[in-house]
């Protein structure tokens, strides 16, 4: 499908204009983010926003009911969090969270600024429409299923396969000229792309953008033996044991939502934090004494450290009051539904459903509430779909 209308994907310089005020996106390349950085993000939030930090599935974040986007543009470009407003939105990179310290074939994260870097010199690239979003996966096949437009998937310690709208090309490339390559395929999506915003939109688009790659780029090579990769929900929480012996805190978040208080206390244990697709975050590179201490600080305060919680298991959209076209205030259902233990890990066949208040849903297993039909925000994978109707609350069992 030819998109006619412009893409209005927001950043930080480009607000938009939700319900409930306007929200701004803020692009965390990798989901790297310093405990500097996340401290200036929970200032800004109490200062000019709602006082929240939304994590979103791409490993970016969001501020809703911004009173003073001047303001917010100066504290984020003083923090790192915009160094280009040319390319602002368009640096949409995912990275496998634990590659380089817990299993992987390959350490992708030394890729993540050096494809920043590339993206944000080159003023081609700036016209990329902001939903364009690369993939960075050291193997283990946790971000490559996520729908990405551009990817390398790696296949040992040197080889990386290309993938293109979340498929393997077949087109292998060293880690030396990964980064060059997926400019390159960018360069072709824009040239080839003809009004379309994503490369799974372009028709025949795998296969026309790995044909123009072969016949302008030397040194590629191809296999006949093709990687399969599919969504999964691989959400690292708890007590994580990197290859160094120190500790990794993978932390769960519930509906996404940090509240600025709780990241004050992230951002003071002064270690590395990495966001996840999953709307999660990873402080990284403890010892054991201070992660028990991080653990007993912070799970009180609402983080989730146990992977068993059903708050692991629930995503919504925005819902009411913060968009328009959202017939409740899902995310308060939702969080109903969990509190009263509705949410289960697994039970019964769930089958589908219509006409139901909120407080008569059950449901287990992965599930997503939406506030009308767009189902926005509905993770990649198998998920009922839970939707709110005029008539009542829908079930869409999982496939």
């Amino acid at each position: 499908m030819t998109r006619s209308e412009s893409d209005s994907c927001p950043g930080v310089l480009r607000l938009h204009q939700a319900a409930d005020g306007p929200l701004a996106r803020i692009r965390v390349p990798g989901g790297q983010l310093t405990s500097e950085q996340l401290e200036a993000l929970a200032a800004a939030t109490v200062d000019l926003a709602d006082g929240t930090i939304e994590l979103t599935s791409r490993g970016n974040l969001q501020l809703r009911q911004v009173r003073d986007a001047g303001a917010l543009e100066e504290r984020l470009t003083a923090a790192g969090l915009l160094p280009s407003a040319s390319h602002e939105r368009v640096r949409n990179i995912i990275a496998s969270p634990l590659s380089g310290r817990i299993g992987g074939w390959s350490d992708v994260h030394p890729l993540v600024p050096a494809l920043d870097q590339g993206l944000q010199a080159d003023s081609r690239l700036a016209d990329l429409p902001g939903r364009v979003l690369f993939t960075l996966d050291d193997g283990r096949g946790d971000v490559s299923g996520l729908g990405g437009d551009i990817g390398v998937h790696a296949l040992d310690e040197t080889t990386y396969a290309l993938l293109l709208a979340g498929r393997d090309t077949g087109v292998r490339v060293s880690g030396e000229d990964a980064v060059d390559l997926v400019l390159a395929a960018a360069h072709a999506f824009l040239e080839l792309r003809d009004g379309h915003w994503r490369v799974h939109e372009l028709p025949e688009g795998t296969a026309r953008l790995t044909d123009h790659l072969l016949s302008r780029q030397t040194g590629l090579t191809t296999s006949s033996d093709i990687v399969e990769v599919g969504a999964r929900q691989d959400v690292p929480i708890g007590w994580l044991v990197q290859s160094d012996e120190r500790v990794a805190l993978g932390a769960g978040v519930r509906l996404g939502s940090l509240p600025a208080r709780t990241a004050e206390f992230i951002a003071a244990i002064e270690r590395p934090i990495l966001l996840t697709p999953w709307r999660s975050l990873i402080v990284t590179d403890l010892d054991e004494w201070t992660a028990e201490q991080v653990v007993r600080v912070l799970a009180p305060m609402g983080l989730l450290f146990d992977a068993a919680s059903p708050w692991l298991l629930v995503s919504a959209c925005a819902g009411q009051p913060g968009c328009a076209k959202s017939l409740t205030d899902v995310r308060a259902d939702v969080a109903e539904a969990v509190e009263s233990g509705r949410v289960a890990p697994s039970g019964a066949a769930q089958f589908p459903l219509a006409g139901l208040e909120a407080a008569e849903i059950v449901a287990s297993g992965r599930q997503h509430w939406s506030g009308c039909d767009r189902r926005c925000g509905r993770p990649r994978g198998e998920v009922t779909d839970i939707i709110a109707t005029p008539d009542g609350y829908r079930i869409i069992p999982s496939a």
